[in-house]
């Protein structure tokens, strides 16, 4: 069949952009690397071949508009979850095949085969099944739902980045970020990017700044499927996090309880040895409670570090105190400390202000806690420091708590608690 110049053009121009990538996610994030296969072009083709049985330039004219409007998108091979709230993904592309997965309402896959019936075979993370075609959003649909349900990252690409107030080179520097840290895009403006820094604990809200698009490599990401395997897994991991704070409570409240009985048994022996002095003239004095060595205080950083990182993945919640169930950064810390018997202060710039010692940077230690401050130079944030240059943190309400560079943003100043 012969092509005529107009459609020639459309398929070049097709093909050049066949393979555009929205990059993978990172480490901790669920996300999907989408490139635009032959598998969609193929089904493409195959509905201009059927179409041009009749009429062939209103087929060419078809085509070329499907090719404009779909293959030039990055998402043209993309399928978006439009379901309610999930729809299964099966082994088979029948109703009575079994359930290997389940996509959720704005979760993406890849979409590997146009099949005869109305469904498609895809691949989104470890899942790889079939799902009636009805429940995707494909091409422009799925572009549409970008902005809902897709995060954007900014990877920075240089040694050191300026992050300004405003989105203007004479604003002011609110902080200098390291290179290859990666933070959620509040909003891309084309020249400049508007990241979020953090959570400001004192509003809730994030704290943003803008770093120019030049010095950052911008990644949309969209959740995977979730095999059923991968769900259990969840749940498991759920539920090892709170039967680990269950029984730190419970040893720390054995330790409570044995720590009052040597306290009660000591007043006793005081309370003996005056009356034996009060007849033989003499006094003494029960003895001091030895300070721990600097050796079982490093074991109980790293326990306290080790405890801190088995809630990682759990939700930030501003005005939060949950370990597992939701916690701002100033509740992050407390609570893990609050569960090794340590009572510091409940937010961010009290904590700064009061919580154990002042040491500096150069000094820190895991289990110290690092602040950082908002643009009027105000302690807004609060992180535990675990070593190797990383803290562990309440982040946001986007990435809950993570682990990240230690120098994501300035520190302000570091403090230690055990000591």
């Amino acid at each position: 069949m012969r092509r005529s110049k107009a459609l020639k053009t459309a398929l070049i121009i097709a093909s050049a952009t066949l393979y555009i990538t929205i990059p993978a996610a990172t480490a901790k994030a669920e996300t999907i690397q989408t490139e635009q296969g032959v598998a969609g072009f193929a089904y493409l083709l195959d509905q201009y071949y059927a179409s041009a049985a009749g009429n062939k330039a209103e087929a060419d004219a078809k085509l070329i508009n499907i090719l404009k409007t779909e293959i030039i998108s990055p998402y043209a091979n993309l399928g978006v979850s439009k379901a309610d709230n999930y729809v299964n993904v099966r082994k088979s592309p029948t109703t009575d095949s079994e359930v290997v997965g389940k996509l959720y309402r704005g979760c993406a896959a890849d979409i590997l085969e146009y099949l005869d019936g109305g469904w498609v075979k895809i691949e989104s993370g470890d899942v790889k099944g079939y799902i009636a075609q009805d429940f995707l959003a494909i091409g422009k649909d799925a572009e549409d739902m970008v902005d809902e349900y897709a995060s954007q990252y900014a990877t920075v690409n240089t040694q050191t980045l300026r992050v300004r107030e405003q989105s203007d080179i004479n604003s002011k520097i609110l902080t200098l970020i390291p290179g290859g840290e990666t933070y959620p895009v509040k909003k891309n403006y084309g020249d400049w990017v508007e990241l979020i820094l953090g959570a400001d604990e004192d509003t809730g809200g994030d704290f943003t700044g803008f770093v120019s698009a030049d010095y950052v490599d911008i990644k949309v990401e969209f959740k995977f499927a979730i095999s059923i395997e991968e769900e259990q897994r969840r749940i498991r991991e759920q539920q090892e996090a709170e039967r680990a704070e269950a029984e730190r409570k419970a040893k720390l409240a054995a330790e409570e309880a044995r720590r009052k009985e040597e306290e009660r048994k000591a007043q006793q022996a005081k309370n003996n040895s005056s009356k034996s002095n009060s007849s033989s003239g003499s006094s003494s004095s029960a003895p001091s409670k030895p300070s721990a060595s600097s050796s079982s205080l490093s074991g109980l950083r790293n326990e306290i570090i080790t405890y801190a990182q088995k809630f990682v993945g759990n939700p930030y919640k501003w005005g939060g105190e949950s370990l597992t169930n939701g916690a701002d950064c100033s509740g992050f810390v407390q609570a893990i400390y609050a569960d090794f018997g340590y009572r510091i202060p409940r937010t961010s710039r009290e904590q700064a202000a009061g919580a154990g010692k002042q040491v500096s940077e150069s000094e820190m230690l895991p289990g110290d806690l690092v602040f950082y401050t908002n643009s009027s130079g105000v302690v807004n944030h609060v992180a535990m420091y675990i070593g190797n240059g990383m803290i562990v943190h309440a982040a946001n309400s986007r990435q809950g708590i993570i682990r990240s560079n230690v120098k994501y943003r300035d520190i302000y100043r570091v403090r230690r608690v055990v000591y």
